[in-house]
């Protein structure tokens, strides 16, 4: 026990770390800042990305050093898929939020009134929308959740909304629920699987516009997040134009070709070769 009363202050300080500051990493710290870009960049960056394909962006991470980087677990897929004019795709810069599974007790067996009540208290303070303050046109809403509480926190309301405030998808590593709504209303959304329950009792809003990481990548607020059938990649966004350049020229050889290909086939042109 003396030999670690010693040796305690020797790792403060093999750390260059004072008692003072051991006292505040207590009291949590962030270690990644969080950039903030403004809506002409973002727009920049979504122009340069126009018309860019999941495996042409993946080309542009090789061209750019980061072999295999940003490609989310495939297990991450869209809901539902248009195979004609492809409205399942997008391109966004990436909003982030983290829900984390709940401690705390649930309501138990109560008068109706009071399960509304309590109900109603959980969504408002506890797994609330904050995000919704920061999306915006071209907006790709990320969202890590409680991925085993069998929560659905997207649903075929709240994410019209998002969609009415300017986001063009939504990515999960978890679940959803109302899906067959949402398929309807032919919003892209990326997911892992259903989820049936409502968040009070199961989850709890924890970061907004934070390093995220869902589908086993880093997603950082403000990076590209490409998605179609093929999944989704998410560009760091230092190297955003690096890498669409790079893939411009990728999806420019291939649309000759396969146009090309079309032709001696007899096939008529289709938005993919457009």
């Amino acid at each position: 026990m003396k030999m670690l009363r010693f040796l305690a202050p020797m790792i403060l300080l093999s750390a260059g770390l004072s008692a003072d500051s051991a006292d505040e990493l207590r009291k949590g710290k962030h270690f990644i800042p969080t950039e903030v870009y403004s809506l002409e960049s973002d727009q920049k960056i979504l122009k340069a990305f126009e018309g860019l394909r999941v495996a042409d962006v993946t080309d542009g991470m090789d061209a750019v050093g980061l072999f295999n980087g940003g490609l989310m677990d495939p297990e991450v897929a869209p809901l539902w898929k248009d195979p004609k004019h492809y409205k399942h795709r997008f391109i966004g810069i990436a909003v982030t939020a983290r829900y984390v599974p709940t401690q705390r007790a649930t309501a138990g067996k109560r008068p109706i009134e009071d399960y509304d009540a309590w109900a109603g208290k959980w969504y408002n303070e506890l797994s609330s929308e904050p995000f919704m303050e920061l999306v915006r046109p071209g907006t790709a809403l990320v969202l890590e959740d409680a991925a085993r509480m069998d929560v659905g926190t997207i649903g075929s309301n709240n994410i019209m909304a998002w969609m009415l405030a300017g986001a063009v998808g939504v990515v999960t590593d978890a679940t959803a629920r109302d899906t067959d709504e949402i398929i309807t209303q032919q919003v892209p959304l990326y997911y892992r699987e259903p989820g049936r329950g409502i968040r009070p009792g199961r989850n709890e809003i924890e970061s907004v516009n934070r390093p995220v990481v869902v589908g086993g990548v880093l997603v950082k607020p403000g990076d590209v997040v490409v998605a179609d059938g093929d999944g989704i990649v998410v560009v760091p966004r230092a190297v955003a134009l690096d890498v669409a350049a790079y893939a411009h020229k990728v999806i420019e050889g291939d649309k000759a070709g396969r146009r090309a290909l079309y032709e001696k086939l007899g096939l008529p042109e289709d938005d993919s070769v457009k």
